[in-house]
């Protein structure tokens, strides 16, 4: 009885210093919560600004970068506050016991509550606090902005603007633009190198075709000519014009036009393929004729005549705010707690390139069924740690270096998927019946042996279809020849 009337205290006591913990803390959170989401306003009023204009001061895209960047993060803590935080409110009273040692749990539990409620409340401030001096810093470069000319855009909403343009890397195409817009001082007779560099799937190709498709860049250029790993290793290389695939040709500049080449390589260029090439592009190219080199090789860099552009990975917050838009559309997010709550830890799991993003956010938003997205985030957490712990690696880091990777079916946990070949085609070719996802988690019955399915297809230039050649294979046959071998 003793025991029995001690628990009860010690929940009582715990249970008060938590309400009033909560009572004194919740209208400053609350608080900080309204002035968060305000500054994240005026932060986008002025990228918005700032992304509709043509700015070729590098100092300035650096700074709406870093503002960018501080954006994605308070949109990035703010969810966080209000659908992780939501989510442990809702969950943290469903389970009551009788028992003395779940008793002594609970109470415990709500003392780490209201330590956790303080150090987000840290935390929201910390952001807000770094975003408003960010905005603060930005108002000589809003007077300055308005000198630049503007770019004509349409009235898109935000998730079928994001699903139709390049995401997060405005600061970038900006250096590949000024760098093609530049004309060299007294007409310099040697060739502009620029280099372009990043891991596989990080958007390079990406990059070069929205630069491409510039009209400033089409008014200058009058053919762009692209040249591949194979190019490159054919000896008989002596004339570009006779080899490489043209992807553009103005004929009203093709007499007196400069030419732009991009050769596109996996890996490092040799000294005899770089001169070979150097050699053939000096044969054709005119005076302000240039070349772009997109590489997932720091090597290259070396090839440069100017400093190269380097292409990361999107920041987890970054990635969560492409996500997001693009998994909820029009859907208000606020109607849809739980939701969010499911999508913030679904993205967690994933890891790579926007790709991979830009799947699933389709994916969920054709299946916006709050059980499906539960029993799908399960599944990814239960099949990354089997991967994890099978193969020492998230499976997107075997795919994005070209791998060999293995699957699991969600509704036929005894099957795999082995990715053995992965390519990309493009939007003209004929393409895979079969899509990746139906095999994956649908019930789409694949065929015997390897075959081609479909992964995705991008949305924007240059418009690719990626695909992976798969073989569906029984795995406990599978695991029984790894432990041999």
């Amino acid at each position: 009885m003793d025991t029995f009337l001690s628990v009860v205290l010690g929940e009582l006591a715990s249970r008060s210093i938590n309400f009033f913990i909560s009572k004194s803390c919740k209208p400053k959170v609350l608080g900080v919560e309204d002035s968060l989401q305000r500054a994240l306003l005026r932060a986008q009023v002025i990228i918005d600004e700032a992304t509709g204009r043509h700015i070729t001061n590098q100092a300035m895209l650096l700074q709406v970068d870093m503002l960018r960047d501080a954006m994605y993060q308070g949109c990035y803590m703010l969810d966080a506050f209000r659908y992780l935080y939501h989510d442990e409110e809702n969950t943290k009273d469903q389970v009551v016991s009788n028992s003395f040692s779940l008793s002594k749990v609970n109470s415990l539990k709500g003392i780490y509550s209201s330590n956790r409620k303080t150090r987000i409340l840290e935390e929201l401030q910390d952001t807000l606090d770094n975003l408003n001096c960010m905005i603060l810093d930005m108002k000589e470069l809003v007077v300055f902005m308005t000198s630049y000319p503007r770019l004509y855009r349409q009235p898109y909403s935000m998730h079928l603007l994001l699903s139709n343009c390049m995401f997060g890397r405005q600061m970038e195409a900006e250096l590949v633009l000024n760098f093609l817009l530049h004309t060299q001082p007294n007409g310099g007779e040697e060739l502009e190198v620029l280099p372009l560099v990043g891991p596989g799937k990080v958007g390079k190709s990406t990059l070069v075709a929205h630069v491409c498709n510039d009209e400033r860049v089409r008014d200058r250029f009058s053919e762009i000519m692209f040249v591949t790993d194979h190019d490159l290793r054919d000896e008989k290389l002596s004339y570009l014009g006779e080899k490489c695939l043209k992807k553009y040709q103005n004929s009203m500049l093709h007499k007196y036009g400069r030419l732009l080449i991009v050769v596109e390589v996996a890996g490092d260029i040799n000294q005899s393929e770089w001169k070979r090439l150097y050699a053939a592009s000096k044969r054709c190219l005119t005076s302000g004729g240039k070349i772009i080199i997109t590489s997932r090789s720091n090597k290259i860099t070396k090839l440069g005549t100017t400093r190269a552009v380097t292409l990361k990975y999107l920041s987890d917050e970054a990635y969560w705010y492409f996500f997001k838009t693009l998994t909820f559309g029009s859907t208000d997010p606020v109607m849809h707690p739980r939701m969010v709550y499911l999508a913030m830890e679904i993205a967690r799991t994933l890891k790579g390139p926007l790709i991979s993003a830009t799947t699933f956010a389709c994916f969920l938003r054709d299946n916006f069924d709050i059980q499906f997205w539960c029993k799908l985030l399960v599944f990814l957490r239960g099949f990354i740690k089997w991967h994890v712990s099978t193969f020492g690696e998230h499976p997107s880091d075997a795919l994005n270096q070209n791998r060999p990777a293995h699957l699991v079916r969600m509704f036929r946990t005894s099957e795999e998927i082995v990715v053995h070949h992965q390519y990309e085609c493009s939007s003209q070719e004929e393409i895979p019946r079969i899509e990746l996802r139906g095999v994956m988690y649908g019930s789409v019955k694949p065929p015997a042996g390897r075959f081609d399915a479909l992964v995705c297809r991008s949305p924007i230039p240059p418009y690719y279809n990626y695909i992976y050649t798969c073989e569906v294979q029984d795995r406990k046959t599978t695991s029984a020849k790894r432990k041999r071998s």
